[in-house]
């Protein structure tokens, strides 16, 4: 038996590749594979039961079946059609989580608002389009956040993220990342924070937190929620009743623990904390949103609904996808998955594909053979009965014996029903563990493989933390992410996060086995069929339980319902025996939660209990829907909790505190089974369970306490001295005290009840006392069997409460149908009353017992009565018993036997109508025999005496006697003439009979047969149909012979005419078709007799007859002659024209055929005769010419090719005699056995004349043309021959490798009787041995060297070959001695001194080495010591830049790299004065030499012609200003390269120090080596110098930057001018220069004449914080102090110009006064200040959004209530333009301001609009109003005027002009009349 065989599990699965490409996980393992045998295979659950230690912690495996198992697919391929659905594969990892964006904007402007003082800004262009900072976070939360990002420098999947593209350009991470930081980094530390606060809070909350009423912790530091109105939300109290709730929660429905209800902060829904999913342990802070907030439909990810297909049409979708990705090359599978993973991870771009999966196999077919389906007509039945039961049958699987889902009832699909799957190339399922945690089997029915993916259950945990952690957007939008099966993971993350991941690569005809908990997921690689189901062995048990609970706290309606599921198995009759300890475990676990749920609820105050209506079909799960929690969705089937204000909700016993804000004593416990029964369900598992757990054990020492329950009852208290009264008094006090005190057992409560208790039986019966006893043993009877007792007792209540409640119902029904005797009100039955009164003793005390038992008897005497009236020796007459009916139906207690009294007397009346009816019935036929034999055995059974009685038996005697005579005629050979007189004589009887029917029909029958009879005989000689005459005769006499009453008459005649018939049949046969010449004599035979032969037809067959004769008689004579070929072709021909089969002619045939035949077969033969013939086939067998000749001389033809046939035969017989005569010399050869140096020389020549000779003899045969058998032999041995003459030709001469290779390959082609031949071995062992001795000789081409040692093993060898090679072994001796000389050199070479060994010497010797030595340690030392200097000389090419194999020019690079060295150090020791001369910094050479330049900052010096086209022609030499100076004077912040940089590549300082320690372990001592040491050496001293110069200017912090510059100048000449690179060194020169660079523009910027704007202020600092200027700069402090200055001006001017007029002009002035002195300019808020300080109206205010008027002359504006206007006129004049007397109508003063803020900013409100105005007032004199006044105005207000005096008018309007009216002079108005008025026009 065994586990057949799992050769997979340690070595890799068989057919898979256990690595997978770089782009997709790398070096995956492979997961096991199990080859089972045929009795393995047996049975599925035993062999995964004993392959599950091996295969479990990998998750899966993979199981293939024995090769004799293949099952039929069951699905006509044809007809089958499937919908599909579209699965976006490049989304299933690389997505955006789906939020929704106004959610992420409402919250990051709230952000902004609140903790930035910032406003959202509209738009964020990115790469041409607006940025969406929802997709740009969660990208970045996706790789860990904005810090993480940056450091692995992941922007550019950011950027994919964003933008959807998969070519990213450079710049545009770049600016993706300072767009995050400007604008989101901060929201990035803010959320953060938040979470934090939040994971933080709720690890608190955990320990100390405060509760509240209902036991749940809230924060609060959580807002005041609102409605959707914006009203408060009202925390309800428990103790009103009826409220209405203004916010309900979105999962329960429910609108109670308003204090437990979070609001979503965007839709305002709510849902309380513990509906989540997964719940939350309290309020969080900050503001939070709902899933349906977070999360866009737009951007929801799912697999959308596809198409239907045909299997054909997804065959050509699935093949045009595969051929679009790799062509017509089939990939392999490394390509597929790399090309898998990397379009997961959106490297590859967008690919969709469609997937036909989860296909209900009840609906669309399953691919295995089921018994209700229809069977194809291609699969045998009992191929297909056999597949059907197989046990491997997914359908099967879940229902098998061991199986924990056997009692699911009904069909869950996809877990009890198979799903089928039909994939094409890439169609995925996602990373998942199945329902309820279950086990997964997934048969692959046909097409290309699929792959898998699976982490061990064991590691689940581990795998949500990593797909959290990689995926965490994904999982902030939807938490429950990993039920949805819509997201893939690279399992190479997985290993990178120290997860197991394996692999199955399923092949078609292979099973998949999951284990419970593990996660897996996978892709198909093309085309293909799988179906899967779920399965539940035993050990599937405690994973099981982990599921349920996971469920619950994801708010998931689970499948089926556990508990029910454990309950169903535990009584289940065939539970397994390897169920019983998974079973007992879990069992004990759900009865250790029970218990303590329960026991919590009664302690909390809940003692209200009732058991659940039971289940019809308890052994099954499923048959009836159990009601769920309204908050974790879970099945209730062992025990829920409901309150009487919510009767249609109900919870779990976990969140009962949830279900309403009622007092738990008006909750009340709904249990299905007591704790004892659960109890004797764990103790049933565990009698049959060996291994008694330690939880059992403890659970019966709990119980043991009940055996002192019947103690309990012994008790006596004080209740014994008190009454009834004082009973109910303590009850009622104590179950208050019940309720109230957790601190009283119930074991205590329990003896007090059962006391007082068995003293209600004592007492007068009361509903009351009995139903509060009843009410407070609730609270004992879910318990344990502790409460056995109460339990018993709480039944004696109930027994004798229905007892006595029977004995009331009864005695009030008597009575009340005794006063109404109404047929409306219903009678008690005698049989409850009987069982009521004789229930002996009474269980109570009912006065009423006693006066129903007199009732009872009364009915019981009437009882008797009936029955004696009923019975059969009574005679009771009808009116007799209709009396006692009456009386019967005067007593109030219904008795069974009425209703007998009632059904004898309707049957009686029944009967006698039935009677009646018979006796007077007229109609023939019309009375049926049963129906008076039925009332006479009705009459026997009533007993009674009538008088219609005696009438009913003559009618019944008349019958029998017609039957009889029926009979006797019936019974003897039937006449006609006997029939018809019977018939008339009973025509007119009443009763049908059937033998009288019966005779009738005969009659009938007969009479039509003789009249159709007639019919046919009339002109049948005359009717060509004679065929259908044949029939209609033949239907005639079967139906005649058929018949009862037979015509004797007529029959005989029917025979002959059938027999005419048949022979005219016959002849018309013959005149149609051509019969054989027999069969037409025997006609007309047969006519003769029958006297026909006189008819035409007959007649005219005779004269064919004859002439058929004379054919045959000449046909025979020329079969017997031997004739002609002509005579039977003339034959043949005759007999075209006789319109008969003839016997001769198939002879005749025959013979000519025969004869054509072997001529046929006989040209090639006779073309072989001549020579010079050609196109004939040269392969001719002997034997088919034998057979020719033979074949001769049964021909019954002559022919004269018969003689030339016998002439090709006898020469091919005597070429074969010549062939074996030369085969036999041949033999003789290569049986030689002697092959010395003597023979060889005469053996060559002999081998060479029969080689010719056999050449000649095979010319000979094939110019015959026959296959002769000798001719292959004869080629063997001459291909041998010529093999042997070519080997022994090697014995004289020397010869090369590849010949001898050559000869030993055509070896192999030798004939197997030549080889084994004693010529052919001898020569065979020589040439291996030669070819050895060839390998063996050091050649410098040789890949493979040999030893010394080999080289003499094959010298010795050749004494044993029978062929000598003396060349050869010359040849060995000779190498022999020269790798001895190469070895002493090589060894005189080692003995030297390390500087005495030079690069020149060890080449050499390894010349000589290649060419002379054998393999030996000294040749493998002089190679490795070559080999590491030239590595070593290639590893400094590569360093330096220089291209691979130039190792040549080496040298001259470290010398070009020397001499930059000391330029560079000639720069620094120059700058100290260290250098006496001056030389041209670019070339190095004197300046003596050609025309130069000096620089006038540096005072370096240049040669004209260095600088070239960087000088140009430039006459002032003074002026110039080197490159490098104008990099430091300008602070420029990039630098580019110089003049002086090196034109090459720079090794770095730390590589170099590298090869040189690589340097020290060579063994000869190079040039090079010691160069490269200079180089170091020069390289630490130029990065001392640099050193000192950077820190120098890094430190310096003072306003003078020249000091700086020049060593900064210096610094970078000597770097770009040095070959060598030092990382660190040019790392803090670039931080140098970017700092010197910032303070030289921030000095331009300060003393610049113009004044610098806040915002390059602000821009300077942001820069300086990025390169970390220090505080105490100069420069820094200095752009500080005017930030401060600054933006202090700035807020305070931004206060005034808001201030609506508030601050005085004055200070107005001073402020703007301030900001025009201030260092910093301020362009906005001066503008918006000097508008602030222009006055209008006579108020003198500024513009504050009151209504105004504009002058048509002077433009000065007016507020319309500083001027008492109340509608702004077409022409308005202000008084001190035009100044008049009149009236000025305004409006009330209580109605001025009320329009105040109906008008905006005036349309022109300064004077530099003035123009525009008057050409506007020219066009269109219209008042200039911001907003126009309402159309309709009060008129009662316009009776008001107001009058102002002259001199005070005057004085008023001239203090209140304007001062920007100074613009316009106009004359002065001396005086003014007394009143002015607006004219309205």
């Amino acid at each position: 038996m065994g586990k057949g065989r799992p050769r997979a599990v340690e070595k890799g699965v068989l057919g898979q590749s256990s690595s997978v490409s770089s782009s997709g996980p790398s070096s995956i393992p492979p997961g096991p594979v199990y080859y089972p045998s045929e009795d393995d295979f047996k049975d599925p659950l035993e062999y995964i039961y004993r392959i599950r230690p091996e295969a479990e912690p990998y998750g899966i495996c993979r199981i293939v079946p024995p090769k004799s198992w293949k099952p039929p697919f069951g699905l006509d391929l044809n007809s089958f059609t499937f919908p599909t659905k579209t699965q976006a594969i490049h989304q299933l990892q690389a997505r955006p989580a789906a939020c929704d964006s106004k959610t992420f904007d409402l919250e990051y402007t709230r952000f902004l608002e609140n903790h930035c003082g910032k406003k959202l800004k509209k738009r964020v262009v990115f790469e041409g389009g607006v940025l969406d900072f929802c997709k740009l976070f969660n990208a970045v939360k996706r790789f860990g956040g904005y810090d993480k990002v940056v450091k692995e420098k992941k922007w550019g999947e950011v950027v994919r993220f964003v933008r959807s593209e998969r070519h990213t350009r450079e710049c545009a991470k770049h600016v993706l990342c300072q767009l995050y930081r400007e604008h989101l980094y901060d929201y990035e530390k803010y959320y953060n924070r938040l979470n934090h606060d939040i994971v933080r809070g709720c690890k608190r909350g955990m320990h100390g937190e405060k509760k509240g009423e209902h036991g749940v912790a809230f924060l609060s530091s959580k807002r005041r929620r609102r409605n959707s109105d914006g009203e408060k939300v009202k925390i309800c109290k428990v103790e009103k009743e009826e409220e209405e709730f203004d916010q309900i929660c979105e999962q329960c429905g429910s609108g109670l623990h308003g204090e437990l209800m979070l609001l979503c902060d965007r839709c305002n829904k709510g849902w309380h904390i513990y509906c989540l999913s997964p719940p939350l342990k309290g309020i969080p802070p900050g503001n939070w949103y709902c899933l349906e907030c977070l999360n866009s439909d737009k951007d929801s990810f799912g697999f959308v609904p596809g198409k239907h297909f045909s299997l054909e049409a997804f065959r050509r979708v699935a093949d045009r996808a595969k051929k679009k990705r790799f062509g017509a090359v089939p990939p392999s599978r490394m390509q597929l998955e790399k090309m898998f993973w990397e379009i997961v991870e959106g490297l590859v771009g967008e690919v969709e594909v469609m997937y036909g999966s989860d296909l209900d196999t009840s609906v669309y077919g399953s691919g295995f053979p089921r018994v209700n389906d229809k069977k194809p007509e291609s699969i045998e039945a009992e191929i297909w009965d056999k597949y059907c039961a197989s046990p491997w049958n997914l359908n099967n699987l879940p229902k098998l014996q061991g199986s924990m889902l056997r009692a699911v009832h009904h069909n869950i699909a996809g877990v009890m029903v198979p799903w089928l799957y039909v994939g094409m190339l890439f169609s995925s399922f996602c990373w998942h563990f199945e329902d309820h945690c279950f086990y997964s089997m997934n048969y692959l029915h046909w097409g290309e493989p699929k792959c898998w993916y699976s982490v061990p259950g064991s590691e689940a945990s581990a795998f949500e933390k990593v797909m959290r952690n990689c995926l965490p957007d994904l999982f902030d939008a939807q938490p429950d992410l990993l039920f949805q099966l819509v997201t893939m993971l690279n399992p190479s993350v997985l290993q990178e996060n120290g997860v197991p991941v394996y692999s199955v690569l399923q092949e078609p005809g292979n099973f998949v086995i999951t284990f419970p908990r593990s996660y897996h997921g996978g892709f198909n690689f093309g085309l293909n069929c799988a179906e899967a189901v779920n399965f539940a062995p035993a050990d599937w048990l405690p994973h099981g339980g982990f599921g349920a609970e996971l469920y619950q706290l994801y708010r998931k309606a689970s499948v089926l319902s556990h508990e029910e599921l454990l309950c169903a198995v535990a009584k289940a009759k065939d539970c397994d025996s390897k169920a019983l300890p998974y079973l007992s475990k879990e069992l004990n676990r759900i009865y250790a939660k029970e218990k303590k749920c329960r026991e919590g609820l009664w302690r909390n105050g809940i003692i209200k209990s009732s058991p659940m209506s039971p289940k019809k079909s308890p052994e099954f799960v499923g048959t009836e829907e159990d009601p769920t929690c309204i908050i974790c969705q879970q099945y209730l089937f062992l025990s829920a909790v409901v309150c009487c204000c919510r009767p249609s909700a109900f919870v779990c016993l976990e969140h009962w505190k949830h279900l309403c804000e009622c007092k738990p004593s008006k909750h009340r416990l709904l249990y299905r089974h007591t704790l004892a029964e659960l109890k004797q369900l764990v103790l049933l598992t565990d009698k049959y369970n060996s291994d008694e757990t330690p939880q059992c054990s403890d659970l019966q020492r709990q119980l043991s306490c009940s055996d002192d329950l019947s103690a309990l009852t012994k008790k006596r208290t004080l209740l014994l001295f008190l009454d009834m009264k004082c009973v109910k008094k303590v009850m009622k006090s104590e179950k208050s005290y019940q309720v109230r005190g957790g601190h009283v057992s119930l074991a205590k409560l329990a003896e007090g009840w059962l006391f007082r208790s068995s003293k209600i039986f004592q007492i007068p019966y009361s509903g009351e006392a009995y139903s509060n006893a009843l009410k407070e043993t609730e609270q004992f009877l879910w318990a344990g069997s502790e409460m056995d007792a109460m339990r018993a007792m709480a039944k004696n209540l109930i027994a004798a409460q229905n007892w006595a409640e029977g004995i009331k119902d009864c005695l009030c029904k008597i009575e009340s149908w005794s006063c109404n005797q109404s047929h409306d009100l219903e009678k008690v039955d005698v049989e409850r009353v009987n069982n009521l009164v004789n229930l002996n003793p009474p269980p109570c005390v009912e006065p009423g017992h006693l006066k129903l038992k007199g009732y009872a008897e009364y009915a019981m005497i009437l009882v008797q009565e009936i029955d004696s009236a009923l019975s059969t020796s009574s005679k009771s007459s009808i009116p007799e018993l209709e009396q006692l009916y009456s009386r019967a139906c005067e007593v109030p207690i219904h008795v069974k036997e009425v209703e007998k009294l009632q059904a004898r007397i309707s049957a009686l009346k029944v009967w006698v109508d039935n009677v009646r009816k018979c006796i007077h019935e007229k109609c023939p036929a019309a009375i049926e025999v049963d129906v008076l034999h039925k009332l006479k055995s009705e009459m026997l059974e009533l007993q009674v005496q009538l008088p219609e009685a005696e009438m009913l038996l003559d009618l019944l005697r008349q019958v029998e006697t017609c039957e009889a005579r029926c009979s006797e005629i019936l019974n003897s050979p039937i006449n006609l003439k006997n029939v018809e007189l019977l018939l008339q004589e009973l025509d007119s009887i009443t009763v049908n009979i059937p033998k009288l029917k019966l005779l009738r029909q005969y009659h009938g029958a007969a009479v039509s047969w003789l009249s159709h009879f007639n019919d046919v005989c009339v002109n049948i000689h005359e009717r060509e149909d004679q065929e259908n005459v044949v029939d209609e005769l033949k239907c005639i006499l079967k139906q005649g012979l058929s018949m009862r009453i037979q015509a004797v008459d007529e029959l005989p005649l029917v025979e002959v005419e059938l027999k005419k018939a048949h022979c005219r049949k016959e002849a018309l046969q013959v005149r149609r078709t051509k019969m054989m010449l027999f069969s037409i004599q025997q006609l007309m035979e047969e006519a003769a007799v029958l006297q026909i032969e006189g008819e035409q037809l007959f007649v005219d067959i005779s004269g064919v007859l004859a002439a058929a004769m004379h054919w045959e008689e000449r046909a025979a004579h020329i079969l017997a002659s031997k004739a002609q070929m002509s005579d039977f072709e003339d034959a043949i021909r005759t007999s075209e024209d006789i319109h008969v089969i003839l016997p001769s002619l198939e002879d005749v045939k025959d013979a000519i055929s025969m004869a054509k035949s072997w001529l046929k077969n006989s040209k090639p033969f006779l073309g072989s005769s001549f020579p010079a013939t050609e196109g004939f086939c040269p392969m001719l067998k002997v034997e088919a010419l034998k057979e020719l000749v033979s074949q001769s001389n049964l021909l019954k033809i002559s022919m004269a090719e018969q003689p030339m046939i016998h002439s090709v035969l006898k020469n091919c017989l005597e070429w074969e005699h010549d062939a074996c005569s030369l085969l036999e010399d041949v033999d003789c050869l290569f049986n030689m056995n002697n092959t010395g140096n003597a023979l060889i020389n005469t053996l060559i020549p002999k081998i060479e004349c029969v080689v010719s000779m056999i050449e000649s003899v095979l010319e000979t045969g094939l110019s015959l043309g026959f296959d002769f058998d000798e001719i292959p032999k004869l080629q063997n041995a001459c291909s041998a021959l010529q093999w042997c003459n070519k080997a022994l030709s090697f014995c004289t001469v020397v010869t090369a490798l590849p010949g001898v290779e050559s000869l030993m390959e055509n070896v192999g082609h030798l004939p197997i009787t030549c080889a084994s031949s004693a010529l052919c071995s001898s020569l065979i062992d020589g040439v291996k041995w030669l070819k050895r001795a060839l390998e063996v000789i050091p050649v410098s081409c040789n890949h493979k060297r040999c030893k010394l040692s080999d080289a003499e093993e094959v010298l010795s060898e050749v004494q044993r070959l029978k062929v000598s090679f003396p060349l050869m072994v010359d040849q060995l001796l000779k190498a022999f001695e020269k790798h001895k000389l190469w070895k002493e050199k090589t060894h005189i070479f080692f003995g030297l001194k390390t500087e005495e060994r030079t690069w020149s010497k060890l080449l050499k010797l390894k010349e000589l080495g290649k060419n002379d030595a054998f393999s030996c340690c000294e040749l493998d030392m002089i190679l490795s010591e070559s080999e590491k200097v030239e590595k070593w000389k290639q590893h400094c090419l590569d360093i330096l830049g220089y291209p691979v194999g130039d190792v040549n020019s080496l040298l001259g690079a470290l010398l070009k790299i020397k001499h930059t060295l000391d330029r560079s150090l000639y720069i620094y020791n120059k700058s100290r004065g260290c250098n006496p001369r001056d030389l041209c910094i670019h070339c190095f050479r004197d300046i003596k030499d050609h025309e130069l330049l000096n620089c006038s900052i540096c005072k370096d010096w240049y040669h004209l012609q260095c600088l070239g086209a960087i000088l140009g022609h430039q006459s002032d030499a003074k002026a110039h200003v080197c490159s490098y100076c104008q990099f430091i004077e300008s602070g420029s912040i990039s630098r580019s390269g110089g003049a002086l940089r090196f034109g090459r590549k720079c090794p770095e300082l730390g590589m170099l120090i590298e090869i040189l320690s690589d340097s020290e372990g060579l063994c000869v001592g190079i040039e090079e080596r010691d160069l490269v040491q200079q180089l170091v050496g020069l390289a630490i001293a130029c990065k001392d110098h640099l050193v000192e110069l950077t820190d120098f200017a890094l430190a310096y912090l003072d306003r003078d930057l020249s000091i700086t510059s020049e060593k900064l100048t210096t610094a970078l000449k000597a770097v770009e001018i040095a070959g060598v690179y030092d990382n660190h060194g040019n790392n803090r020169l670039d931080l140098a220069l970017a700092r010197n660079s910032w303070r030289v523009r921030v000095n331009k910027l300060l003393e610049n004449s113009q004044k610098p704007l806040i915002q390059h202020i602000q821009r300077f600092l942001k820069e300086g914080l990025a390169i970390r200027i220090p505080p105490k700069d100069h420069f820094w402090q200095k752009l500080t102090e005017l930030k401060g200055i600054g933006l202090q001006w700035a807020e305070n001017a931004k206060k005034v110009s808001m201030d609506s007029g508030a601050l005085g002009l004055d200070k107005v002035c001073e402020l703007i006064t301030q900001g025009e002195n201030l260092p910093v300019h301020f362009e906005k808020e001066l503008k918006l200040l000097r508008a602030r300080s222009l006055l209008y109206c006579i108020c003198r205010k500024p513009y504050d959004h009151r209504a105004m008027i504009a002058c048509d002359q002077c433009d000065e504006w007016y507020h319309f209530d500083c001027i008492n206007l109340s509608s702004a006129p077409k022409i308005y004049i202000c008084p001190a333009c035009k100044p008049q007397t009149g009236e000025l109508t305004v409006l009330s003063m209580n109605k001025e301001r009320s329009s105040e803020g109906k008008y905006g900013e005036p349309q022109t409100p300064s004077p530099p609009h003035t123009e525009s105005r008057r050409r506007n007032r020219e066009a269109k004199p219209k008042p200039r109003l911001k907003q126009m006044m309402p159309e309709t105005m009060d008129d009662s207000n316009n009776n008001n005027t107001l009058r102002f005096s002259g001199g005070m008018d005057f004085l008023l309007w001239r203090n209140r002009k304007p001062f920007r009216r100074a613009a316009k002079r106009r004359a002065e108005v001396e005086s003014l009349s007394r009143f002015f008025h607006v004219e309205l026009q």
